[in-house]
């Protein structure tokens, strides 16, 4: 209890002037969170949408935090992105849908498919003033297990103190019950760069192959990856560069596909590994003969041969998030 340090006063939330002239200009923070934004404007979702409890309003935008020490690559830093979802709920329901919203959350980063064990709850101890429960989904990164989601419920804390403080009614008419009152809030907020950092560090790998060769691969889920499929003419003659180019045609509308005939098809394939193309469709003879194109699969390097027009019906399987939201059983 000896030896304490002069009391200091940090400053955690960034600080700037408003107004064109010096004298008079008035001082105002940049947000340390994109939450209240949603708060404030609840009624005018909730009157123009002709909402019914429970709903929620998500929203993504920049914060910023006057972080002591910004570290770790982009784990943790001082002006970051955020996705956040405020679900409103009625007063004493806040628990069931808390935890609703946990196996929810935590279904949707298993269905990425990094793998279970990757994942876990930290519920929090202390919680901040506003909460009464409160808990993180943490994803095991290479400098140890992080947070990169909270799931918080806020109880009525946010909505009370607008109301509290500016002198207008911020309630919610429950038709059934024939009631007005405060709605209670359960809040999942991600960062967005955290997420990044995640799938990145997940899904790169360095694969050692047969002959002592290494193939860097990102194995990034198929519908998260920004290249869905490279359409690869087996040489730069005999008509294939035409096929190839229809094909990136037919597919282009809705999947982002790229085309790529320089080098060796091998040192091709090779590229799109590194950059998480899920497919590789290569143009050779026989598809001049039979209207089949070779497809190599990222992950196991399997190919196949696959008809032409079967080709938009195999990537829409596999690169939609349709996929995804199926694995999470809601």
């Amino acid at each position: 209890t000896r030896n304490w340090t002069e009391v200091r006063q940090f400053n955690l939330m960034f600080s700037t002037q408003i107004g064109s002239l010096a004298e008079g200009a008035n001082t105002i923070y940049l947000r340390p969170e994109t939450a209240q934004g949603i708060f404030v404007n609840f009624l005018n979702v909730q009157k123009t949408g002709r909402m019914k409890l429970p709903f929620g309003i998500a929203q993504i935008g920049k914060a910023f935090r006057n972080e002591i020490v910004a570290r770790q690559f982009i784990f943790r830093m001082r002006e970051f992105e955020q996705m956040e979802m405020q679900f409103f709920v009625r007063p004493g329901e806040e628990m069931m849908w808390w935890n609703r919203w946990k196996e929810t959350r935590m279904a949707w980063h298993r269905a990425l498919g990094f793998g279970d064990d990757k994942y876990r709850f930290h519920d929090h101890e202390k919680l901040a003033h506003y909460a009464n429960a409160a808990t993180d989904v943490e994803f095991a990164f290479p400098f140890g297990f992080k947070e990169v989601e909270g799931i918080h419920s806020r109880t009525d804390f946010d909505l009370g103190n607008h109301q509290k403080f500016s002198g207008r009614k911020i309630q919610y008419f429950d038709s059934e019950t024939g009631e007005s009152y405060v709605p209670y809030v359960v809040e999942t907020s991600i960062g967005v760069d955290r997420m990044f950092l995640q799938v990145m560090s997940a899904a790169y790998c360095e694969e050692p192959l047969e002959g002592g060769d290494t193939r860097v691969v990102l194995r990034l889920p198929a519908a998260l990856a920004p290249v869905k499929a490279a359409v690869l003419p087996l040489v730069k003659k005999d008509g294939m560069p035409e096929v190839a180019q229809k094909i990136v045609d037919e597919l282009k509308y809705d999947y982002n596909v790229v085309y790529d005939e320089k080098d060796s098809v091998g040192k091709r394939y090779r590229r799109q590994d590194a950059v998480g193309t899920p497919f590789c469709i290569t143009v050779d003879g026989q598809t001049l003969e039979d209207g089949t194109v070779t497809v190599r699969h990222r992950d196991t390097m399997l190919q196949e041969r696959v008809a032409i027009d079967r080709l938009h019906a195999m990537v829409d399987e596999e690169c939609s998030f349709r996929k995804l939201f199926r694995k999470l059983d809601l």
